[in-house]
């Protein structure tokens, strides 16, 4: 769907995107990660071509590609009511169909066939965002472009739009979701990219991703004496780190290639030698927020 290679920005003399590489496929929901000032917007722009790029190159499957774009804060004409302003749309990308159809369709596609009849400048700012969902995808993009869609809602709003996202994933979209609430990538991207000064720091599925950083295995242990198992655990040649956590429990995360298996015995044998008794043991799964954390921060690095 879209290769982008070696993609440069600067503004002034200040460089923002300093040779990013990205690779997208039909059917992706990408999520779109980094920092605020680290060039997710000023890609976007680029891949719309609303900026021109210093340098790189972005390749499309076919010159034909349509692009839907939803930008942070969409602009609307607030004394337009919601079908006024999708037929507008309509108007506007020179659609081929009955725009009266596709208005409809959109509307019930985003959930607000029941309140098109008001005026914009009275919606919430969950109806405002699903009202420019509905125009980004009015043309029947082949490639959906969302930043940050839900910035500012209240959490029954982020729900709402989240689920519209799920539904076209589900219909075999292809969205890049770039939004600061990494639960909600996780919740439903099948790729990650996590932009970091300027270039891709990692990109792949969320178990990829996991296995890169040697993550996926984990157990957590919580026993009345967390210091003592600590110190036991850290001991354990088949444990990369040892993490403290709520409660006084503690983690052992697991090197490269050690199964569940493996590091469960090797963890409660350990503790049973050294005569510590585990109130639970169980195993921890690590979040895509502890691992874009880990990234940005320096402390997790790839295999």
């Amino acid at each position: 769907m879209l290769k982008i290679s070696g993609l440069k920005k600067s503004y002034k003399s200040f460089p923002v995107l300093k040779g990013l590489n990205m690779s997208i496929s039909k059917g992706d929901i990408y999520g779109f990660l980094g920092p605020n000032g680290c060039g997710k917007t000023t890609t976007m722009n680029i891949i719309c071509n609303i900026i021109a790029k210093d340098a790189g190159r972005i390749d499309f499957e076919s010159d034909s590609v349509k692009l839907g774009y939803l930008p942070e804060s969409p602009a609307l004409f607030g004394y337009m009511n919601g079908f006024e302003y999708l037929d507008y749309i309509g108007a506007c990308c020179d659609y081929g169909g009955s725009i009266k159809e596709r208005t409809a369709e959109v509307l019930i596609l985003t959930g607000m066939q029941n309140n098109a009849q008001r005026k914009i400048k009275g919606y919430s700012r969950g109806m405002v965002q699903r009202i420019g969902i509905a125009a980004a995808l009015y043309a029947n993009p082949d490639l959906l472009i969302l930043d940050e869609p839900t910035s500012a809602l209240d959490p029954e709003g982020r729900a709402e739009v989240i689920d519209i996202v799920s539904n076209l994933a589900a219909s075999g979209s292809t969205i890049i979701l770039c939004t600061h609430i990494l639960n909600d990538v996780e919740r439903v991207a099948s790729k990650v990219g996590i932009l970091r000064n300027g270039i891709m720091a990692v990109e792949g599925s969320l178990m990829d991703i996991r296995k890169m950083f040697g993550v996926g295995t984990a157990v957590t242990v919580r026993t009345q004496n967390s210091a003592a198992a600590t110190e036991v655990l850290q001991g354990l040649d088949v444990v990369k780190r040892v993490d403290a956590e709520y409660y006084g429990d503690v983690t052992a995360v697991a090197k490269y290639g050690v199964s569940e298996a493996e590091l469960f015995y090797r963890t409660v044998n350990a503790l049973a030698s050294n005569q510590i008794v585990p109130e639970g043991v169980w195993f921890k799964r690590f979040s895509l927020e502890q691992i874009y954390l880990g990234i940005n921060s320096g402390q997790l690095l790839p295999h």
